[in-house]
């Protein structure tokens, strides 16, 4: 078996996801120790608190947005690429819910990014509405929110260990299909 070894400033981050996902007001000593790195290492990569979690969007975005272009590539309509999303997401929810609720992320270009990421999903939720995939009398920003809560809750879920990422998903998608079906 071949094992990756990951570079420092990717084990820094992802210890970070982990300890800000338990814990929102972590300290850097904590996100060091997961990392097994000491915490001047931590800010020869990142200056201080501010600059890791503008480091964590980046990368949760990267993520989520690379996720969802590779699933939705194969799909026959936007309905079926709002289901393939929402697929692809789910196991990377915990990206997902960091965005959501660092407040730091939501400044500059991160928020602008957010803002432009949402507007896209409007609009491909209103392209699933014209196509007759969803309700049209329900407007497509009201759909839009429902799609995103449902990650979370299905990431709820997962983090509970009530469901795998694929169950939660399938309810998900189950809610959001059954509730806004013409």
């Amino acid at each position: 078996m071949i094992r990756k070894r990951i570079n420092t400033e990717t084990a820094i981050q992802e210890a970070a996801f982990e300890v800000f996902g338990k814990n929102p007001g972590a300290s850097l000593a904590e996100v060091a120790k997961l990392a097994g790195v000491g915490r001047a290492t931590l800010h020869r990569h990142f200056a201080g608190r501010d600059e890791l979690i503008g480091a964590l969007a980046q990368v949760a975005m990267d993520e989520l947005d690379a996720a969802v272009e590779e699933v939705v590539k194969d799909a026959q309509s936007y309905t079926e690429g709002l289901r393939f999303a929402l697929e692809a997401i789910l196991p990377l929810a915990s990206r997902q819910m960091f965005l959501a609720t660092e407040a730091a992320a939501h400044t500059g270009e991160i928020a602008d990014r957010l803002k432009s990421d949402f507007a896209e999903l409007v609009k491909d939720v209103t392209k699933a509405q014209a196509e007759g995939g969803l309700r049209q009398d329900i407007p497509a920003e009201w759909i839009a929110r429902a799609y995103e809560n449902l990650i979370y809750a299905g990431w709820e879920m997962v983090q509970n260990e009530e469901a795998t990422p694929k169950q939660a998903a399938g309810f998900a998608w189950s809610m959001l299909a059954e509730g806004a079906k013409p």
